[in-house]
């Protein structure tokens, strides 16, 4: 008996387009290509009389944009969706990233010109790993009509000194990470204490937009990360991310930037920042892993809490993906699992003892 195969809807207003994808699609036996529409309205009838597993979908379309297709499928009719996109135009980025908040799974750049076999594979695997992801009900209310966090009822604590540095959070993500970085940074107040550094696994052309959005959304700036930037202290609130292709490190009290290899197929890796926190803030260190393929970051989840620092991992039934922050906890990496909507909470409860506690953990 043949297992069923997994069912495709595929949304692009080029036909050319429309059709190199559902070439590529087909070549793979687990797959069945089941719809084909070129326009935002016919889509969303579609996804609905078809219900396929997953849906491809362009964000500039006719009739209604990929971000309303997005908001409406999630609202009624919840459908794994990956978003293929071609245009790095600022507001087209923002438009992907809202539908990623919205409850779109992940962004793949659409094909070039060429015949790219790594591309061909690559999709196939993404449209395969998004179809197993079980979806919820978004409501389309916009997230940025969702009130920003009160602040701390306390007044900011004043900068430590010791050899130690610290203290700092650090933060790892990847497959339904931007969604998930929204909710958490929307609950801090702007007058968060602890700097806040991530590591977030998303393509190199769509980085520079997704911080800037990100910063949008957000109380809390959020910026690149430079090379040599001081390490924040205490009361300097904020998000410092690492660059698209480079490894973000702690050392000698300063932000490094670094192109050594990659870790777990991934530059940049959470597990290379992690274990630079381990090793230069230890006890004074939160370490979050959160939704995400694969399994980096789980090491050096686990070598922060050796050092003494206070892990986090998300839980399963609030990720998009369960797989780092799974193998984290497989490891007993982290101290507490916690759901989405506990994390921020986690974080500022974290803030306010740490002049009472003298530390984090």
């Amino acid at each position: 008996m043949s297992m069923a195969r997994i069912r495709v809807l595929v949304v692009d207003d080029s036909l050319t387009v429309r059709k190199r994808l559902v070439e590529v699609l087909s070549t793979d036996p687990e797959l069945e290509v089941v719809g084909e529409a070129a326009d935002g309205k016919l889509a969303i009838e579609m996804c609905g009389r078809l219900r396929p597993d997953v849906m491809t979908l362009d964000m500039v379309l006719p009739l209604m944009s990929g971000l309303a297709v997005t908001e409406y499928v999630m609202a009624h009719f919840a459908t794994p969706i990956v978003i293929v996109s071609s245009s790095l135009n600022r507001g087209d980025v923002f438009k992907t990233l809202d539908a990623l908040a919205a409850g779109a799974v992940d962004v793949f750049e659409k094909p070039s010109g060429d015949y790219d076999e790594r591309w061909d594979r690559d999709f196939i695997a993404t449209v395969k790993l998004v179809s197993r992801i079980r979806v919820i009900t978004h409501p389309r209310a916009k997230l940025r009509g969702v009130p920003l966090a009160a602040p701390l009822a306390q007044p900011r604590p004043a900068p430590r000194t010791g050899k130690q540095a610290g203290p700092v959070i650090a933060i790892g993500a990847s497959t339904g990470g931007p969604a998930a970085l929204v909710q958490i940074f929307r609950a801090l107040p702007a007058d968060f204490p602890i700097p806040i550094l991530l590591t977030i696994h998303i393509g190199s052309a769509f980085a520079p937009a997704f911080i800037e959005w990100l910063d949008s959304q957000s109380s809390l700036r959020v910026a690149f990360a430079q090379q040599d930037q001081p390490l924040p202290r205490l009361g300097q609130p904020g998000v410092v991310v690492a660059p698209a292709d480079r490894h973000l490190i702690i050392e000698g009290g300063a932000l490094r930037l670094s192109n050594a290899p990659e870790r777990h197929s991934c530059r940049p890796s959470v597990d290379v920042m992690f274990d630079s926190v381990a090793r230069e803030i230890g006890a004074n260190a939160v370490a979050c892993l959160m939704t995400g393929m694969g399994r980096d970051g789980a090491e050096g989840l686990l070598a922060v809490r050796r050092a003494g620092g206070h892990t986090l991992a998300q839980d399963e039934a609030s990720s998009v993906v369960f797989g780092m922050n799974r193998e984290a906890i497989q490891l007993d990496a982290a101290r507490d699992v916690l759901s989405l909507d506990k994390i921020a909470p986690a974080f500022v409860a974290l803030a306010r003892a740490w002049p009472a506690q003298g530390g984090l953990s």
